[in-house]
């Protein structure tokens, strides 16, 4: 019996099917043949040996077809305990079911029906806390790069039937796989068709990240602006699509997208939700706040310095003069040279190992930041207002929006170089400008500042009390605009009271 295994193991071997002269190629590609001794059944299964996981074949799959009576390809779906089993007649299938993961069945006497049985091996990292998005108050979960899992932790959020999911496979070589989630009751049937046509009209070959549909679907792919919002919380996911907004989830990726969304949206923390209504409000000023300090602070001291000495109070002039008395450089190079140090620092810290790169960090600015002081290169008034302006960007909770930030400050320093402050004042136009046209997803990008829409501000700028929030977003144009009634939960409250 086994001599007659191994011819028929080369047998097959030499005649190869279309679709095996490409597979066949690779290493894991694997072929093997059996026979059932109560039946006399000869079967074979082909398989991608780092695709699938063996226990499932030793354990579920060989022993039920070698010791059961087996004869038919129907017969499998009763033998192999495996909730995902398929009987097809398409060969054109069988390519892309073996590098998904499926184990192909086939036997002698029906070459022309295949089974198969789904055996992926899953290799996850357990789930950890958010990185990115941490916060002290409220959930610890974060999502991970395993598709399945991210959807469970959104599902188990959300059990209700009204929420969707639809698959796509993106990227002609990586066929990564993408859903749209979204809530049928809730969600504009406008904006799922649009992110449905988009996510169709993908043409790239090798999809890896959630980065990639960023910058393939976004409504205008040169702006430095983030059109799309990404999180790796779940908790923020949820609440996203009671809203009446689209998630998108890539496989491999652990980073979830959001859209349509809002500029003000990028400096809105999740944990505000967790805070009393005043805090969270104080809080989400202070950023808004650090942002503009951080775009704006070190253009002003170059135009000051620069055009509008009359502008400075007789005190602080003094102080600036003795600060600047030896520095050999005009203050928009010495403006550059603290920017560029800080940038290098950043990067340095982010490429490196965690221990190494809080220590590059840390050490690097305080003997870079003394060395130019006294080696005269910089002041260290300007020394102070740099490292401020760096400090504030970190407060901004989006990592993506924090890299348009670092970017705006140059082109702001330029133009204060140029004109001084009516060259802030030019620049900001041209930004408010880009601003006012950008959207996400057809929506303002700009709203509820512009077009200015009063209902959606409780939200925006500060966040009132949740009893002040009973209807959705405007901008989003949802079904059912009523989150709950203010009046029956009014009602319940009198009466607990």
């Amino acid at each position: 019996m086994r001599n007659w295994l191994k011819n028929k193991r080369i047998k097959e071997d030499i005649q190869h099917k279309d679709w095996e002269k490409s597979l066949i190629k690779s290493k894991d590609f694997k072929k093997i043949f059996y026979y059932n001794q109560k039946t006399n059944v000869r079967f074979g299964l082909t398989f991608m040996a780092t695709l699938i996981d063996e226990n499932i074949i030793q354990d579920g799959v060989l022993p039920n077809l070698l010791e059961e009576e087996f004869r038919e390809i129907e017969d499998i779906k009763q033998l192999v305990p495996v909730a995902d089993v398929q009987i097809c007649d398409d060969p054109s299938l069988i390519e892309q079911k073996l590098l998904n993961g499926y184990v192909m069945l086939t036997i002698e006497t029906e070459l022309k029906h295949f089974g198969f049985i789904a055996a992926q091996k899953e290799i996850v990292r357990g789930l950890s806390q958010p990185e990115v998005e941490f916060s002290v108050i409220g959930p610890k979960e974060a999502f991970v790069e395993s598709m399945g899992q991210n959807l469970n932790l959104i599902r188990k959020r959300l059990p209700v039937k009204e929420l969707i999911i639809e698959e796509f496979k993106l990227g002609s070589l990586s066929k990564t796989a993408v859903a749209m989630l979204y809530m049928e009751d809730i969600t504009n049937e406008d904006n799922v068709n649009t992110v449905r046509q988009r996510l169709t009209n993908v043409k790239f070959d090798a999809i890896t990240d959630s980065s990639y549909i960023v910058q393939l679907i976004s409504d205008n792919s040169n702006s430095p602006f983030p059109q799309l919002l990404d999180t790796e919380r779940p908790d923020r996911v949820a609440g996203i699509l009671a809203e009446g907004k689209i998630a998108i989830v890539v496989d491999g990726s652990p980073h979830v997208l959001i859209t349509p969304t809002t500029l003000v949206e990028f400096f809105s923390s999740f944990e505000d939700y967790f805070l009393n209504w005043i805090l969270s409000s104080f809080f989400r000023l202070i950023r808004l706040f650090a942002v503009a300090f951080s775009i704006l602070i070190t253009p002003i001291y170059v135009a000051t310095l620069s055009y509008h000495y009359e502008l400075i109070p007789k005190d602080l002039l003094s102080t600036l003069i003795t600060s600047r008395r030896e520095i050999p450089l005009p203050p928009i190079l010495e403006a550059l040279f603290l920017e560029l140090t800080i940038e290098l620092l950043r990067e340095a810290g982010a490429r490196l190992p965690t221990k190494v790169g809080q220590t590059i960090g840390i050490v690097g600015g305080i003997v870079i930041g003394t060395a130019s002081v006294e080696a005269g290169l910089t002041s260290n008034v300007l020394l102070i207002i740099v490292a401020l302006a760096a400090l504030a960007s970190f407060t901004t909770p989006v990592y993506r929006m924090g890299n348009t930030i670092r970017l705006l400050r140059f082109p702001f320093l330029f133009f204060a170089e140029l004109w001084g402050l009516l060259g802030i004042v030019f620049c900001f136009c041209v930004l408010l400008t880009h601003l006012i046209r950008l959207t996400s997803l057809g929506r303002p990008f700009l709203e509820p500042l512009y077009p200015p829409r009063v209902m959606d501000m409780k939200d925006a700028l500060i966040r009132l009390p949740f009893e002040k929030q009973s209807k959705r977003p405007i901008f989003l144009r949802t079904k059912n605009p009523i989150r709950f009634s203010r009046k029956k939960a009014k009602e319940k409250k009198d009466i607990d009271e």
